[in-house]
């Protein structure tokens, strides 16, 4: 009996010895603590919009387990930052444990407002430090933010019912939540601050919204512009003289940092219904869904004259129009999901000295889509079309820089007329070769479709050579084949190119004069 109540006592003591913590932690150490960065930039922010989280690590390099006695803001509780320490949120934290060799995460976050601190500039720098305390003194990691005021354009809640401002358009009800511009200050888009659009912000019928040269609009997710049938968009950019583009209109999403620069989807879309003379002038747009969205509503036609301007990573279409009007001039697109330019639904088109590329990915993505229909829940809607091009390139990671479907020839009309272009098709199987769309011989004389064009029938000759076009940059090179072998007539009626240099015999296609790549 004696002999099992020793086994039963020793086994308590066993139990009650491995109940103890595993680690001694002192409350302080001779080493110092090491950190992935001394400053934390967090990228700039809008007035009252949270920042995205910042990551500082932590490193205990020593040999022992430690308690780091306060870990703190420099400004304790009044910080505009937000930290989170081993998985608790706060702004001080105190004997934060530490094992050897090891290392710990702490998140940073900030939401400012601007309106609690005096400042003339549209833009200051909010600044902070984590402050982490022991007995080698204070080590500090500096914070910094950059702040911008900007004019918010969101909906209107309703009291008492709280609920969210829906649009309507041509007189029927939507359930687009957004804000229907209606003063002078709302219908003039100035460069003084950036605009900050949440839902849809609307032009309605009778109004202009004019915009600024020089103005940054950044849409929230989900968010965009609307034209309505009447109403009227001017976009008055122009030519800039550094890389600061302080002239050109920017339309892109409200994520400011730059892992987000050319994120496609970040917004959804400029939706044009109007039939007024709509203009765009050195406009920079991306990251949208769609680019430009035209639409009928109500057998109005949309239409648009656009000029100097660039379109870029989109997840769907650079532009999508439907039994559209537009006119361009040194328009250039590129990387969209689906097609940086499709015109659907016929329409009339005409671009000049125009660049449409597409290096979205590998497969499938084109350049230019045009066809004569628009299938909907309830029909399909056919329409006539004629689309000219003239000093343009169709170019592409793909094999074809256009694809064209003409698929009710005996219901409408659909003429289409390439002039002095550079058009990728790499019909590899042959399978073009009888379509009377596609040209199978630029030189046949009968292929009055395609006149003095180059078709680059293989990715080795017969290229742009554009400089970077995974990263939207389309300028052409001295051994591109658009270079020097432009219609001259048209060169000269556009003048300059994109970015504002003279055009020069012997005249080069595409929205870009060539140049000499330099090495770095």
């Amino acid at each position: 009996m004696r002999y099992y109540l020793l086994l039963l006592f020793i086994g308590f003591g066993l139990c009650f010895t491995s109940c103890r913590e595993d680690f001694e932690f002192e409350r302080s150490s001779n080493a110092s603590l090491e950190f992935s960065r001394d400053t934390v930039y967090l990228d700039t922010v809008f007035t009252n919009i949270g920042s995205s989280t910042y990551t500082l690590k932590v490193y205990n390099r020593s040999d022992k387990d430690i308690k780091i006695p306060s870990i703190h803001l420099g400004q304790n509780n009044d910080s505009e930052y937000r930290l989170m320490v081993d998985g608790v949120p706060g702004k001080v934290f105190n004997d934060v444990e530490l094992l050897a060799k090891d290392s710990m995460f702490i998140f940073v976050e900030t939401t400012i407002d601007y309106s609690k601190y005096t400042n003339s500039e549209t833009t200051f720098l909010y600044t902070d430090n984590i402050q982490f305390e022991h007995t080698n003194g204070t080590q500090k990691v500096e914070l910094v933010t950059l702040v911008q005021d900007a004019v918010f354009i969101k909906p209107n809640r309703s009291l008492p019912d709280n609920i969210k401002e829906k649009l309507n358009l041509s007189g029927y009800s939507t359930n687009l939540e957004g804000h229907e511009l209606t003063t002078a200050d709302e219908l003039h888009w100035t460069n003084e601050k950036p605009y900050v659009v949440y839902g849809y912000a609307l032009v309605p019928n009778g109004k202009t919204l004019t915009v600024d040269p020089g103005a940054r609009v950044h849409f929230h997710a989900g968010s965009g512009l609307v034209v309505d049938t009447s109403g009227t968009l001017n976009i008055n950019g122009g030519l800039s003289s550094t890389e600061a583009l302080e002239n050109e209109v920017i339309f892109e999403g409200d994520r400011l940092e730059p892992e987000f620069s050319d994120v496609a989807g970040q917004w959804n879309t400029l939706w044009i219904f109007s039939g007024e003379n709509n203009s765009i002038n050195h406009l920079t747009l991306k990251n949208a869904a769609v680019g430009i969205l035209m639409d009928v509503l109500d057998d109005v036609r949309p239409r648009l004259t656009i000029n100097n301007s660039q379109i870029y990573n989109c997840t769907d279409f650079g532009i999508l129009a439907r039994h559209a009007y537009i006119n361009g001039d040194n328009l250039v697109a590129n990387n969209a999901g689906q097609a940086s330019v499709a015109l659907t639904q016929g329409g009339d088109y005409n671009f000049r000295q125009c660049t449409f590329a597409n290096y979205f990915s590998a497969f499938n993505q084109v350049p230019l889509l045009i066809n004569d229909y628009t299938e909907t829940e309830d029909a399909v809607l056919v329409s006539n079309l004629v689309a000219n091009f003239d000093n343009c390139i169709l170019y592409g990671s793909s094999n074809l820089g256009l694809s064209l479907e003409n698929k009710f020839p005996q219901d409408v009309t659909f003429k289409t007329k390439f002039n002095h272009c550079l058009i990728k098709v790499i019909d590899t199987s042959n399978q073009l070769r009888s379509n009377p769309l596609y040209p199978s011989d630029a030189n046949d004389p009968e292929k009055a479709l395609y006149t003095e064009c180059i078709i680059a029938k293989s990715s080795i000759n017969d290229k742009p050579d554009f400089l970077d076009p995974q990263n939207n940059i389309l300028f052409i090179g001295e051994d591109s084949a658009a270079n020097g072998t432009a219609d001259a007539a048209v060169a000269t009626v556009v003048g300059t190119d994109i970015l504002g240099v003279s055009r020069q015999s012997p005249y080069d296609i595409g929205a870009y004069e060539s140049i000499v790549f330099t090495e770095e």
